[in-house]
């Protein structure tokens, strides 16, 4: 399922006014095709803004969004909410915005473990389970570009990690780029090719991660990687709120 061509993305001078409020600042940043980039940074800085834009609900104030292949790229949003519609059964929430596609459908849903839970009611399914139907339907929409915003805040520990090794399994099969939002610096180590700490002064720093996954959550180089994000988190934060 998919297209065979890997996209990529430009972000040439990209920068986001709301009335006198700057929240992104001339940012450029390449996105290699197929690559897993993660934003962290405290709240306030433009990370969910900037992936609206590149979801094209909003337009940049300046700058602009290239991709790397002549052609429409298609991009597809996840939230923390799973904005999944009560009166419809799984199945149909599956396949919302799509002509059909039920049998496409019902083949994700076994991939992320809904297998026989087609025609249940969304309010018969856990957190968890609800956000294993909003993934497979935002992989149904074939998206060249994958937006994550905080897509397991509102779950618990063990249900995270479990959509976590669960998201990395679908994109083994459904290869896509991939871009995250977080504030769970352990989930940006885990899963992401590239971390990226977002603050008011713009990208702060970057890491790119060379261990094959599945990662091991207390390997010494991540739990190093994580205390130094912790530390630029909390100095960023301070730095916003002074």
């Amino acid at each position: 399922m998919g297209t065979e061509t890997l996209v990529g993305l430009d972000l040439l001078g990209v920068g986001h006014r709301y009335r006198d409020k700057k929240v992104l600042d001339r940012l450029d940043l390449s996105i290699a095709p197929g690559e897993f980039v993660t934003f962290l940074g405290p709240s306030g800085v433009g990370k969910s803004t900037l992936l609206r834009i590149l979801a094209g609900l909003e337009e940049p104030t300046s700058g602009r969004v290239e991709p790397t292949v002549d052609r429409a790229v298609v991009s597809r949003m996840m939230f923390q909410e799973d904005r999944l519609l009560p009166w419809r059964n799984v199945l149909d929430n599956a396949t919302l915005g799509t002509r059909g596609r039920r049998d496409e459908a019902a083949e994700l849903l076994r991939e992320v473990g809904l297998a026989g839970r087609e025609k249940d009611w969304p309010s018969e399914l856990s957190g968890g389970q609800r956000q294993r139907v909003a993934l497979a339907r935002a992989l149904l929409h074939q998206p060249d570009v994958l937006l994550l915003d905080e897509p397991f805040g509102a779950l618990d520990a063990i249900t995270r990690v479990t959509m976590q090794q669960l998201l990395e399994r679908v994109l083994h099969e459904h290869p896509r780029t991939v871009l995250l939002v977080t504030h769970d610096v352990e989930e940006a180590l885990v899963l992401s090719d590239r971390v990226l700490l977002l603050t008011e002064r713009g990208i702060t720093r970057e890491l790119r991660i060379d261990q094959a996954r599945p990662r091991h959550r207390g390997d010494a180089r991540l739990a190093g990687w994580k205390e130094e994000f912790l530390d630029g988190l909390l100095e960023a934060d301070r730095a916003l709120h002074s």
